[in-house]
């Protein structure tokens, strides 16, 4: 979530790895990584959805991380994650800590 615009509603491809620094490894399979973390990615924004967080609050980005690992980042604004932090915690609370 950078900038005014709305790029942050992207597919998330310019969240990969190496895509800012310019430092991709050859012979790394990225998009593999991507392709995992973007599923886990979209489920748990329907699942923020179901919570009713707005993508423009709080939103489950897709990534990878140096070696072409898929990584899902969580960003949004402050007041939405102590929100959710507030919904897990409650949710650890009512079943003796597991969730």
């Amino acid at each position: 979530m950078s900038g005014s615009g709305e790029g942050w509603l992207s597919d998330g491809l310019d969240d990969v790895a190496g895509v800012g620094s310019g430092l991709w490894v050859r012979g790394v399979d990225y998009m593999s990584g991507w392709r995992v973390a973007r599923e886990a990615a979209d489920q748990l924004n329907l699942a923020l959805l179901l919570a009713e967080f707005q993508p423009s609050e709080l939103r489950a980005v897709a990534a990878t991380n140096d070696d072409g690992h898929g990584v899902v980042r969580l960003v949004g604004l402050p007041g939405a994650a102590v929100r959710l932090a507030g919904l897990l915690e409650r949710l650890g609370d009512g079943d003796e800590g597991a969730l």
